[in-house]
């Protein structure tokens, strides 16, 4: 009898670990799954424009050394970076905020760091001109480098049919957004969210409530856990590091000190190292900090563990066929060549 007694009493506890393991559902009214693309109304997405993209994406004379690419900062079979604290450009040179991933980001409600581009077309034009980056003189030195390569005014002219001159800096954006439109990586943390309880573990579903109860989701709602609001780094307690204000260096305001776009937890589990500086490299440790400076509460290492645990479910799978380095237009005579001057 004693020993059935035990076996009762052994089941009742399992049976009330595996509800304490349940997600209360008030609790997932703030996420929501991916989108299978994140369309824009002010560039609707076609094939030819996309396609566009996906060659101008991998495209290194844009650059001044012929050295760079937008996938040499945000490498599509890396989940989007290059897990370096910051990323090298132009002859060496190196900024100082950590490279983000480029998955889902166009579903984000701004881009940087900072916030400075208001979509992933504005965003696009930035590097290719910074100095510190890809360091082209101008746009004028961008089009024609693309025109010297006739397959570019033919795939332009597909991507942009009825204009005079579809060869210019605004399309090269648009077509390179296009491309980024359509990074999604949906996880099994979506299967979860669209019904399917089995898609969480039993340790997942835990490390989600750990999640919730530290007040992460207040910063990291929507279907991008993140990526649709500014947050002062440092809520609870001062950032130790206050070089780099955030926001502050393009607003002035004074109310913008140490503010920064509050990144996405999709893929982070393959998105080292952490923070706009690039300067914490375990997942663990970036989850015990934010809870502590942002939310005022010291985490066991177990809990920020069982956090992880569940920060894993949020890694997608990458679409391989859609992100493949294209064959590349050939270069012509009057390609320009690398230039390795300042």
């Amino acid at each position: 009898m004693r020993t059935l007694a035990s076996f009762t009493a052994a089941l009742a506890l399992l049976g009330g670990l595996a509800r304490a393991e349940e997600i209360p559902a008030a609790r997932l009214k703030l996420f929501k799954p991916l989108p299978a693309a994140m369309e824009s109304e002010s560039n609707p997405l076609t094939e030819t424009k996309i396609e566009l993209g996906r060659i101008l994406y991998y495209e290194n004379r844009i650059s001044k050394s012929h050295e760079f690419s937008c996938n040499s900062c945000h490498l599509l079979d890396k989940y989007g970076v290059d897990n370096e604290p910051t990323s090298p450009g132009h002859k060496g040179l190196r900024g100082d905020r950590n490279s983000p991933t480029v998955y889902n980001a166009a579903g984000h409600f701004a881009q940087f760091w900072d916030g400075r581009a208001k979509d992933v077309e504005e965003q696009a034009k930035g590097p290719v001109l910074n100095p510190v980056e890809m360091a082209m003189p101008d746009e004028a030195t961008v089009v024609a480098t693309l025109k010297s390569m006739p397959e570019y005014p033919a795939l332009f002219k597909r991507a942009f049919p009825g204009e005079a001159e579809p060869v210019n800096y605004e399309n090269f954006a648009l077509a390179v957004g296009a491309f980024e439109r359509k990074l999604v990586t949906p996880s099994r943390w979506d299967k979860f969210l669209e019904g399917d309880t089995s898609a969480l573990t039993a340790g997942e579903k835990a490390g989600f409530n750990k999640f919730f109860a530290t007040g992460c989701a207040s910063c990291h709602p929507g279907a991008y856990l993140g990526g649709t609001s500014y947050h002062k780094l440092g809520v609870k307690k001062n950032w130790p590091n206050q070089k780099d204000l955030g926001r502050y260096q393009v607003t002035k305001k004074n109310s913008d000190k140490m503010m920064f776009k509050t990144p996405s937890l999709r893929n982070i589990e393959k998105t080292a190292p952490y923070l706009h500086d690039g300067s914490v490299v375990s997942l663990e440790e970036t989850v015990k900090l934010m809870a502590e400076y942002q939310n005022g509460k010291k985490l066991s290492d177990a809990d920020a563990a069982s956090i992880v645990t569940w920060l894993k479910s949020l890694t997608g799978e990458l679409p391989m066929d859609f992100i493949r380095k294209p064959n590349m237009p050939a270069s012509t005579a009057q390609t320009p060549g690398p230039d390795l001057s300042e």
